[in-house]
């Protein structure tokens, strides 16, 4: 069983990048063009404009799997300042601050910065050959040891 299951896991990589994504930038559209029943933020108050800018852009770029590290790294990085410096002062834990979906959001995209985009991403077609032969390798299977 955990041979198939080792087998689909840059599929299910794939999809939780692409599901992740696509909810950050719904997110950060319904705060730039006040859609999907969100509330428009006025253009360039800060930090609310830039983060839903930031989460827009980088929420496209993740699902999309075009420049994934380094688009998690950024989105990650908004979501841990919209913690400490939004939620966090307000309690303690998340459940009390009303910080929860930013410190998912700052684990998940941490999570998409060391393992990759999975499969089924525009990193795959336009990244770069060194990119490539690097997924190609981590996906074979380790060499076993043969005796002579």
């Amino acid at each position: 069983m955990s041979i198939r299951l080792n087998g689909a896991q840059p599929y299910a990589l794939g999809l939780f990048r692409f599901a992740i994504g696509l909810i950050f930038a719904l997110h950060g559209a319904s705060s730039l063009f006040g859609v999907f029943g969100g509330r428009e933020t006025e253009a360039g108050t800060w930090p609310g404009w830039y983060a839903a800018l930031i989460q827009l852009v980088c929420g496209t770029l993740v699902a999309l799997g075009l420049g994934t590290r380094i688009a998690a790294f950024l989105a990650s990085g908004s979501m841990a300042y919209a913690y400490f410096v939004v939620h966090q002062p307000e309690a303690l834990t998340p459940v009390g601050n009303g910080g929860e979906a930013s410190a998912l959001f700052c684990w998940a995209f941490l999570l998409l910065v060391f393992t990759g985009p999975g499969a089924v991403a525009l990193d795959r077609i336009f990244g770069s050959r060194a990119g490539r032969v690097a997924a190609e390798d981590s996906r074979r299977e380790p060499a076993t040891a043969v005796s002579v």
